[in-house]
């Protein structure tokens, strides 16, 4: 029995949603209870507070809430000119991540895509939609 065991990628609260994204899908947590969307994942809702979480496949669709450009590089990974966004998506979480294209504002629509990487999973990210 050799058969190699796949190595993980995040914590343990994080995996499901790195799994997915390796097959370039976005999942989020939904509560079972009062029907509310999460993201950042956590053991239990931040509504109700109850531990009925799942997770839930996400189209990725939303708006530009906050955005900010940076110019200078703190990362070998992110070449500067880039923009961090936070992202609302029409299931109700915001989402930290980079906005591919210079030219975004605050209240842009914006459509998933994903940033394909060597040594971990896709990272998700938006583009104009």
């Amino acid at each position: 029995m050799t058969e190699e065991k796949k190595t993980q990628y995040g914590d343990p609260m994080t995996y499901p949603f790195w799994e997915a994204a390796a097959q370039h899908r976005l999942i989020i947590q939904h509560c079972k209870r009062c029907g509310s969307h999460q993201f950042y994942p956590r053991p239990f809702c931040v509504k109700c507070a109850t531990g009925e979480v799942e997770w839930v496949e996400t189209k990725g669709d939303g708006t530009i809430y906050s955005l900010t450009t940076v110019r200078v590089q703190i990362s070998p990974a992110f070449n500067p000119p880039y923009n961090v966004a936070l992202v609302q998506l029409d299931e109700g979480p915001r989402m930290l991540t980079d906005i591919e294209g210079i030219n975004a504002k605050i209240g842009d629509r914006v459509k998933l895509t994903w940033r394909e990487r060597t040594d971990a999973p896709p990272l998700p990210v938006w583009i104009p939609a």
